[in-house]
């Protein structure tokens, strides 16, 4: 186990990251941004043969999307809702009086139509539906998620940033391109010097159901991980995802492929912030002093 404090306080000390009083919450410094950026490049460079179309989402969603996908059935505790003042001036000044005594005042505020996206990949969902070119289409994102996991530990952030490839097509098509692109993530990580493994993995499904859930996961070898030893030695950290959904989402939103048939999808997600604090702590505090083949890929 590595000491999680010396850690973090060599992060702020070195400017790397910027406390902000809020767990899981803290800001980024320029030289880590510069680490982040260069592996994002890094990753851009190596998928440029593969065509994927670029989009750009807010880091919000509607909620009806949510409840669509079923996420406040299986996650409801990593949720983050927008709630927002309706009320009338008699109503604002007594959020004022209460916020002045120390007293809390959220019951003045009412649920709107959007939360904070938990997954990069929802969004783009929705514009599959209907008929799919043939071999179907890749997309990538980059997006800010957000999860409600305080937590004092580096790595486990309440709102971070993830690079996702989406994948839908066929089912044997969707399993092959997620089972190229695990080598491939693999490959790109041992290359900058990361003790990088790969392992079957579950989400963390809320409940007792959820356990069923996490298992049936599991035996079907639906999600993958990228470990790394960042925090832990014998619990390493997860700084990229592979999911295949099935049909999930494309019976869902009426996703069919060119034949006709119903399409399956599949994502790839690399945790920029965590993969960015696994080069930290594998090469140093201090960029200039990193191995001149990982700086050089980086762009550092």
């Amino acid at each position: 186990m590595y000491d999680i404090d010396t850690f973090y306080q060599g992060l702020v000390e070195h400017g790397l990251i910027l406390p902000t009083g809020i767990r899981g919450g803290y800001g980024r410094g320029p030289v880590f941004e510069k680490i982040l950026r260069g592996f994002n490049e890094l990753v851009s460079h190596t998928a440029a043969d593969d065509g994927a179309e670029e989009l750009m989402f807010p880091p919000i969603v509607a909620r009806q999307l949510i409840e669509k996908v079923g996420y406040m059935n299986s996650f409801p505790q990593l949720a983050g809702s927008v709630h927002s003042f309706f009320g009338n001036e008699t109503q604002a000044r007594e959020i004022t009086a209460r916020t002045q005594a120390g007293e809390r005042w959220e019951d003045l505020l009412d649920i709107t139509e959007v939360m904070l996206t938990p997954a990069a990949c929802y969004p783009v969902y929705p514009i599959f539906s209907g008929l799919l070119p043939q071999g179907g289409r890749l997309v990538t994102v980059l997006n800010w998620v957000y999860r409600h996991e305080p937590s004092d530990e580096p790595t486990r952030l309440q709102s971070f940033r993830m690079r996702e490839f989406i994948r839908v097509a066929s089912s044997d098509e969707v399993v092959q391109w997620r089972n190229d692109w695990l080598q491939r993530s693999l490959n790109l990580l041992q290359g900058l010097g990361l003790d990088a493994r790969s392992d079957i993995a579950s989400d963390p499904f809320f409940g007792r159901a959820g356990k069923m859930m996490a298992a049936n996961q599991v035996d079907q070898k639906l999600k993958f991980e990228i470990l790394v030893p960042v925090i832990s030695e014998e619990k390493p950290t997860a700084i990229c995802s592979f999911n295949w959904h099935q049909d999930h989402f494309s019976g869902k939103f009426g996703i069919r492929n060119a034949d006709d048939t119903l399409a399956s999808t599949a994502c790839l997600g690399f945790g920029l912030e965590r993969v960015t604090l696994a080069l930290i702590k594998t090469h140093g505090f201090d960029p200039s002093h990193w191995p001149e083949a990982v700086r050089q890929q980086l762009s550092l």
